[in-house]
């Protein structure tokens, strides 16, 4: 099979787990995948780096091992891997996972992801290299903030959705509405994510915002106790470039400031910790915002997380025995 089909009867079941970082999606995946059995497929933006485990909390080689994961270790960090790619690769794999007569479990935190591979990409203007060149310069002679600042004036609802320092997709929006002469924003209301393509279970995995802020600064420390200075120097070390995307990204632009000096060691995890959290905090505005999601608490609503995948996993028209 392996192709999306939007028939009614013939839609294939696919469960998402959703949620912040640090919210338990990786143990949780495993037990279902275990239990039913299904195989996991990443919706994670940065997981599909080569060389990016620790900062990004790949799951572990054991994990791996145990349970089939897909989109892990893609490409190389100096690769552009897209939502577009994500889709492309996500439809075959799922396809696929069918086919062998498992659940696909799509797992992760890159809200843009999920919705583009159960809902559709809008059909917004392709990318034009040069404008983003000259929106770069822009940013750089002008000073940090100006692209975000601009974004705010023709497109705030698109704006208040980016992190002002996500320059790539600060650039992304400004060149939507340079190249269309619409926000982005009325590019997705226009779309509509309307036609979803699979029969789907949306799981939101959630904590009490202190237990998530705790569980985060843990894990940063772990991070660093499990090696991320090294990781990121050996990333240098093979060549990659610091200005790429993947290594502008939490955790690893904060260990490039400090192997630059420009950070000690306390500094760079407690940026780490604030900016995760701050992170965290999109995840849950964006993961909030979409339609027939269902909300459970990660740790202590297993029992019901698992049923209700019984229940969908068994529901007529399933593709199930």
């Amino acid at each position: 099979m392996g192709d999306v089909v939007t028939s009614s009867v013939a839609k294939i079941p696919v469960v998402v787990l959703c949620g912040p970082t640090a919210v338990g999606k990786t143990a949780l995946a495993c037990r279902v995948a275990e239990l039913f059995p299904a195989e996991v497929v990443s919706a994670d933006s940065r997981q599909v780096y080569r060389g990016m485990d620790i900062g990004t909390a790949k799951p572990t080689a054991d994990e791996q091992r145990r349970i089939p994961h897909h989109l892990i270790d893609v490409v190389d960090p100096d690769s552009n891997f897209t939502a577009a790619d994500f889709v492309a690769h996500g439809q075959r794999l799922i396809g696929q996972i069918h086919d062998r007569g498992a659940l696909p479990l799509v797992v992760g935190g890159t809200g843009l992801y999920i919705r583009a591979l159960t809902a559709g990409l809008i059909d917004a203007p392709p990318a034009d290299e040069p404008l983003r060149q000259r929106l770069y310069q822009d940013e750089a002679e002008q000073g940090e903030g100006t692209l975000y600042r601009r974004l705010q004036q023709i497109d705030p609802l698109q704006a208040a959705t980016i992190h002002p320092r996500n320059l790539v997709r600060v650039i992304r929006a400004l060149e939507v509405f340079e190249s269309s002469g619409q926000p982005l924003s009325t590019w997705q209301n226009q779309h509509g994510f309307a036609e979803e393509p699979y029969r789907l279970l949306k799981i939101y995995l959630d904590l009490p915002r202190t237990e998530l802020d705790e569980r985060i600064n843990q894990r940063v420390e772990a991070m660093f106790a499990d090696g991320l200075i090294d990781e990121v120097a050996a990333l240098l070390a093979a060549g990659f470039n610091p200005q790429h995307k993947a290594l502008k990204t939490i955790g690893y632009r904060e260990v490039l400031q400090y192997l630059a000096g420009e950070l000690d060691r306390a500094g760079a995890i407690a940026r780490i910790q604030t900016e995760t959290r701050r992170y965290a905090r999109r995840q849950m505005t964006w993961f909030r915002k979409e339609t027939a999601i269902i909300s459970f608490d990660s740790l202590r609503e297993t029992d019901n997380i698992l049923n209700a995948i019984k229940c969908f996993r068994m529901k007529k028209g399933s593709g199930y025995g």
